[in-house]
């Protein structure tokens, strides 16, 4: 004989109940809801509003003019101004990344050691960052001075010619390159600084008990360990250095074309500057922007594949394949 077992009927859950489940469940989405918005609002609009901006002859006061659809991209991809500013920009951009990169690194890495005064020395060096970019370009472009300016005058006292930092294309670059360097050589050190105290001191002592010496241990065990944090640093300094506009907009405030008498410095943003708010061509103005935006995506994703390929190369990727073959 078969015996059956009656089922309960399920239990009714409270509203109380009911409520702290829907708690559970969509309270995370809540909670990163304000940032999506406010992406949305201050990041994707704008992004599609000056797409559309672009696809039309466009007046500040009037609004949509004509619909020129690709016109205006196709007349910047042939303009040798556009080409001009994208040589400046990454020009400045190499010129400072670089060598910014090579000093951080360095100034973190004597920070590292044992020294005195911690603290203020770790304070001194983001102090030229705590100065605003209007103020470090202007004492900059007093140094810079072609006729008075301190360089020059150093340079005149030594018996060298002076040099025109201000209407020569290689002179502006260094100039220019100086001012980011100055300003954000500190910033990245501090980064670079956190990552290196994050590497267990173990290593460093096994490393100087089998005889490596200082240098030695530096490439051998810092660099390697801080390799992450370096590819975060190139890629905001790559998106960075890519958008500079305060510093050759300021370094020449007389000057009537911004970017020097020839745009000897002109960059990509300081020409979209131009074409919006002194030819009011905000069509042209709108499409520079969008193929600027390109463009650092498209650096962007180098950038990422190539920290991919670095990562995957590293140490411990290496010690785990090990671990894993028979």
């Amino acid at each position: 004989m078969h015996t059956t077992t009656a089922q309960s009927p399920p239990t009714r859950l409270t509203w109380r109940q009911r409520l702290s489940r829907a708690d559970v469940r969509y309270s995370p989405y809540a909670y990163v809801a304000p940032f999506f918005i406010l992406f949305a609002v201050v990041g994707l609009f704008p992004l599609g509003y000056t797409f559309v901006v672009a696809l039309n002859d466009w007046n500040l006061l009037t609004g949509p003019g004509e619909w020129v659809g690709l016109a205006n991209f196709q007349r910047e991809l042939t303009d040798k101004l556009f080409w001009n500013s994208i040589f400046n920009t990454f020009s400045i951009f190499l010129l400072s990344a670089i060598p910014q990169l090579i000093a951080a690194t360095a100034i973190a890495a004597i920070l590292d050691q044992n020294l005195r005064a911690k603290t203020f020395w770790r304070l001194s060096v983001i102090v030229p960052y705590v100065v605003t970019p209007v103020a470090v370009t202007l004492i900059f472009g007093n140094m810079f001075g072609e006729r008075y300016g301190l360089i020059n005058n150093v340079l005149s006292t030594i018996g060298m010619d002076p040099v025109m930092w201000k209407s020569e294309t290689l002179p502006s670059h260094l100039a220019i390159a100086a001012m980011v360097n100055w300003r954000w050589t500190g910033y990245n050190a501090l980064i670079l600084l956190a990552a290196m105290q994050a590497v267990p001191r173990e290593l460093y002592e096994s490393a100087a008990i089998d005889g490596a010496g200082a240098v030695k241990r530096f490439f051998a065990i810092t660099i390697p360990s801080i390799r992450p944090t370096m590819i975060f640093v190139v890629i905001t300094a790559t998106i960075g250095g890519l958008q500079i506009f305060t510093e050759p907009k300021l370094f020449d405030a007389s000057a009537s074309i911004p970017g020097g008498p020839g745009r000897e410095y002109q960059t990509t943003v300081l020409y979209l500057w131009d074409l919006a708010f002194n030819r009011q061509e905000f069509g042209r103005a709108s499409a520079v922007a969008w193929l600027l935006f390109l463009i650092i995506v498209a650096i962007g994703l180098i950038n990422f594949q190539l920290s991919r390929s670095i990562a995957g190369s590293g140490p411990g990727r290496q010690k785990r394949r090990r671990k894993e073959k028979p």
